[in-house]
């Protein structure tokens, strides 16, 4: 009995070493103006993410059509999740966020939905009429099958297993200049056993520590 506990223990250890060896590094951009303009902040929106997937080998019955829709339905994914994850936490917060339904509908309303990049970033504040502004990109490149990652999730002890990578980029704009306040970036493991809800959770939690409206 005593060997099954270490080697259950022993088990474990390795996939949460397994696990931190495949989070990249993050990198942190803070403009020199960011302590100073934050104070004037009261309201911020957070935008559509845009969102790239790709195959390493193009799996069979690859749909283009499909998997634009994918990418755009991940987009709102990840930020309804990023709104439900600071909402949750709101009272540690300097500023209010922008409910993102309302900031989609301005958006669309102003026919920039799905143009965000032909669009600066203080146009956009003025639309949602707002401070500043929360944008950010996240690709994901599928490295292995499902099949395989589920292989891997049995190997590890049910764990999950790597069924690729992806790269998070978040972005602070000021609203009345649109100028680059903030900038993270992570590289991060996708699991299958990761909704875009965890995904966002363990990203937000690694930058809780930096996040500029922490209060």
């Amino acid at each position: 009995m005593k060997k099954i506990l270490l080697t259950l223990a022993i088990l474990c250890c390795f996939t949460v070493l397994t696990k931190a060896q495949f989070e990249g590094s993050k990198q942190i951009f803070e403009s020199p103006k960011l302590k100073e303009t934050i104070k004037t902040q009261k309201t911020v929106a957070i935008l559509p993410f845009e969102v790239k997937i790709s195959y390493r080998k193009q799996p069979k019955n690859f749909s283009a059509e499909g998997n634009k829709s994918q990418e755009e339905s991940m987009a709102r994914s990840i930020q309804a999740s990023m709104y439900t994850f600071l909402l949750r936490k709101a009272s540690d917060y300097t500023v209010t966020f922008q409910d993102v339904d309302k900031t989609n509908i301005l958006l669309k309303k102003a026919g920039v939905l799905g143009k965000l990049d032909e669009t600066t970033k203080d146009e956009l504040a003025k639309i949602l009429g707002v401070d500043a502004v929360i944008g950010g990109r996240f690709e994901t490149e599928q490295t292995k099958s499902e099949a395989g990652a589920i292989a891997s999730a049995v190997l590890f002890g049910g764990f999950g297993g790597k069924s690729g990578t992806g790269t998070m980029f978040l972005t602070i704009n000021n609203g009345a200049d649109g100028e680059l306040m903030w900038r993270f970036f992570k590289t991060m493991d996708d699991s299958i056993v990761s909704s875009t809800d965890d995904m966002v959770e363990r990203m937000m939690r690694k930058i809780s520590r930096n996040f500029p409206y922490k209060s």
